[in-house]
């Protein structure tokens, strides 16, 4: 049954059919009044609560499920609801591994865990005198036998974890329900759940429906019948380039590879990707309306923006660029501090201090379901626990409590008026948000993981499907609510995924011979570049490579339409950043220059220089070099951190192309090994190969990634001024760059020998680089071995001449590189 259609109405149903039929008939085995309900989590466990006949919120009573006089019977029945991690055997003796092993002697294993008998009592007490109880499976999708008879899927991983800790718990589940059944006995088990199919890494067909359903109410069948929200995804947008499916539809292929890895969390927010801002930005924009539309409409709780993210590194530095971040010098006082850039969602002041009530939550729902933080998501979250418990104090509850129960009981009460979560208004969610969770504000989810299936991206959406208002409209209908939602690639549909069988590679060895040792080629190995520039005055040469293009490639959509299958769609866009006058977009691109370039030894800007910096970006930008086609704009280079920093390498580069003296560039060489060569190649490779000729290559094969690289290797063998040649494959040979802070290693295709006339050198070497597409990366990669490397090594003298070739046609291989050698003799004999 689709999340928000009624599954925990449904068990009361059954619970009372069983019951008041069992009270009737006493002597009857078709009916039972004990009844045990598992649940994945904490926070189901505590909401079926309303299962049990006791409790003073129960279904049978506030529902009306039953009539009045039949109250007496069911409240004969033992319900008890558990969460599966109860059946975990715990250890009835607290001794350590060494004093185990003392007790245990040369004997037998001594059984330090509890017994069957003993987990059920403990898990079930008030089931010890029933007999052939019924089993309640909440979200069923946990619980299964995985197949004996699996084959191994492609999984990243993410995924090979992720499965591994989802067929442990699936294990510990249905373990435990046998468990039950050869101590007390089990008569039935209902599998309830709004995705009923097999996980990923179970070894079952991913997405296939369980084979025991019997009753299927889908999503689909949900959102026609208008009992849940209707979900709107992007189904077109400005980017047309970037794949056939919109970037926001399917956001984590775009930014995964940009995205911090799992480890420390020391991030910065402020290196969050572009297109991850863009998306942040254009759903909070439409957040905002709604939220506005909400005050005006009298509603006291504000609309919900969830964000799921893939691990603890990527959330905190999500939440942080949310919500806002402080960061402590030495001594422990606040050194910088940012509000964060989504104001409806920030937790500080506007004196950078933290709001005594957040409105932002980060959370790890595993953790909090599993009933322990580990240390690392304590410290993580330790300010915000200590707010809430300073605001649970001011609400006159002084009980003990810990920090899980804290977190869950915020999540749990997100948009019910008068609770802790009252006023939360963002929630980044470590990892998925917990199934169960009954929040019926969320309006807007931005997925920010990898969505391998349907079932993924159904538990994700189905948080925000839960409807505010059930009351019927004058034409005795629902009002239609929506919930956006950008970076889950939901398509209102759920299919298997079957892994294709793979025939393997046969893998061969590339090497370089030792008979053609006469062809080997060797090349310095620079790790780095120490350049000189001017201390008290600077200029810049622009030139046509001076110019910066802003492509959607790095922001994405400015526009993305979004569109349920049903009911109104809209458009969002990026309106909230926006008109910068030319003059701050200066001082902006001067402030990054001056910060990432000009230090002094103590490593503080040299100010003096700032006004030649403003004057050389105010120029840079009046002559038309910041290029914004399509709906880009100049305002950007101000907003993203990616294109603040290749914009910035343009400027400095002119910069460093204005000192005549080549001098001031040197290269800085690996201490350990200045030169590499053609003869340490030795590897084995399963990629295309072709055979070189024994009179071209030092190397027996060429390992070819494209077309383009088979055409070169034609054209550079069919050349006789070409000496030799060799593919930069596993060689060591890589021309270092940076990309703002970041640094980088290019690995271009090719070098090439080519012989000379001249008496001062035998050859020049070519570095050969084939490439079919042009961005920045590409540009800022050519513009650093152009102005950097080649000066630098060139300015060495033992390394010989050096000069480099980009191809960007194939069809212009053979013309533009056989041109180039004959200019390279040609020169050689005149001079």
């Amino acid at each position: 049954m689709a999340t928000g259609a009624g599954k925990t109405t449904v068990m009361a149903m059954l619970i009372a059919w069983q019951a008041i039929n069992a009270a009737r008939y006493p002597n009857s085995r078709i009916f039972t009044n004990g009844f045990l309900i598992v649940t994945p989590g904490i926070t189901i466990k505590d909401r079926l609560r309303v299962l049990k006949p006791s409790d003073p919120l129960s279904y049978y009573d506030s529902r009306e499920l039953v009539p009045k006089d039949m109250l007496e019977d069911l409240s004969r029945a033992k319900v008890v609801v558990t969460n599966f991690h109860a059946f975990q055997r715990r250890e009835n003796q607290n001794v350590s591994k060494t004093t185990k092993s003392i007790l245990q002697g040369h004997g037998k294993p001594i059984r330090t865990q509890e017994t069957d008998g003993q987990m059920v009592r403990r898990v079930a007490h008030e089931l010890m005198g029933k007999k052939n109880i019924i089993v309640f499976n909440d979200e069923a999708h946990h619980c299964y036998h995985e197949n004996p008879n699996k084959q191994n899927q492609k999984l990243t991983q993410d995924e090979k974890n992720e499965a591994k800790e989802n067929n442990q718990a699936a294990r510990i589940w249905i373990n435990g329900i046998e468990t039950f059944r050869r101590t007390i006995g089990v008569k039935t088990v209902y599998d309830l759940s709004a995705t009923p199919f097999f996980l990923s890494g179970s070894g079952w067909a991913e997405g296939t429906l369980f084979p025991w359903t019997v009753s299927d109410f889908s999503l689909m069948d949900a959102i026609e019948c208008g009992i849940v929200k209707l979900p709107r995804v992007p189904i077109d947008d400005n980017d047309h380039a970037s794949s056939d499916m919109p970037v926001f539809r399917d956001l984590w292929n775009h930014i995964r590879k940009k995205l911090p890895k799992q480890g420390g969390l020391n991030v910065n927010p402020k290196e969050i990707p572009d297109k991850l801002q863009s998306a942040l930005q254009s759903l909070y924009g439409h957040y905002e309306k709604v939220a506005v539309q909400w005050e005006k409409s009298g509603v006291h709780v504000p609309p919900v923006f969830i964000v799921v993210s893939n691990n603890t590194t990527t959330s905190k530095m999500i939440y942080e660029w949310i919500s806002g971040w402080q960061r402590k010098d030495e001594h422990g006082e606040v050194a910088t501090a940012h509000r964060g850039h989504l104001k409806r969602f920030s937790n500080f002041n506007e004196y950078y201090e933290p709001l005594a009530h957040p409105k932002t939550l980060l959370i790890d729902s595993r953790q909090i379901e599993g009933g322990a933080l580990d240390s690392k998501f304590r410290k993580l979250a330790e300010k915000q626990i200590e707010l809430f418990k300073q605001q649970r104090a001011q609400r006159g509850d002084h009980s003990g409590i810990t920090d899980s129960e804290l977190l869950r009981e915020v999540m749990n009460t997100v948009g019910k008026e008068g609770a802790l979560g009252e006023q939360i208004r963002c929630v980044v969610s470590v990892s998925m948000l917990t199934e169960g969770w009954d929040a019926n504000t969320v309006t807007h989810i931005l997925g920010v993981r990898a969505f391998g299936t349907q079932l993924l991206c159904e538990q994700v959406v189905g948080r925000g499907l839960r409807r505010l208002n059930y009351e019927l409209n004058e034409d005795g209908k629902f009002d239609s609510e929506y919930v956006d939602i950008l970076g889950i690639p939901f398509d209102f549909a759920t299919a298997p995924v079957v892994a294709p069988v793979k025939v393997p590679r046969v893998a061969r060895r590339v090497k370089a011979l030792p008979e053609r040792r006469h062809l080997e080629i060797t090349f310095p190995r620079v790790v780095g570049y120490r350049i000189k520039l001017p201390d008290e005055h600077l200029e810049a040469k622009f030139t046509p490579e001076s110019a910066y293009v802003i492509s959607h490639e790095l922001v994405g959509a400015s526009q993305t339409d979004m569109a349920g299958i049903v009911g109104e769609s809209h458009q969002l866009t990026l309106e909230q950043a926006q008109k910068l006058r030319p003059s701050k977009i200066v001082l902006h691109l001067a402030k990054s220059v001056l910060e990432r370039h000009f230090l002094d030894g103590n490593h503080e800007p040299k100010l003096h220089l700032f006004e030649d910096i403003k004057s050389i970006c105010r120029r840079w930008l009046d002559e038309g070099f910041l290029k914004c086609p399509g709906n880009t704009h100049p305002w950007m280079v101000c907003f993203y951190p990616e294109i603040t920093r290749q914009a910035t390498e343009k400027i400095v580069t002119a910069v460093i192309r204005a000192d005549p003296e080549e001098k001031r560039i040197k290269v800085i060489l690996d201490p350990f090994k200045q030169t590499g060569s053609t003869s340490n190649i030795n590897f084995d490779t399963s990629k295309k190969v072709v055979d070189t000729s024994p009179g071209k290559c030092h190397v027996n094969l060429v390992v070819v990634d494209s077309d383009w690289e088979a055409e070169f290797v034609r054209v550079a063998e069919g050349n006789p001024n070409v000496i030799s040649y060799v593919k930069n494959h596993n060689m060591e040979f890589s021309i270092p760059y940076q990309d703002g802070e970041t640094s980088r290693e290019y690995l271009p295709d090719f070098i090439a020998r080519v012989k000379t006339n001249s008496p001062d050198q035998d050859f020049v070497s070519i570095i050969v680089e084939i490439k079919g597409m042009q961005n920045e990366k590409v540009k800022l990669k050519k513009e650093t071995i152009e102005e950097k490397w080649i000066p630098g090594v060139n300015a060495m003298g033992k390394f010989g001449r050096w000069i480099f070739v980009q191809i960007e046609e194939k069809h212009e291989i053979a013309s533009e590189f056989n041109l180039l050698v004959d200019s390279i003799v040609n020169q050689s004999e005149k001079s």
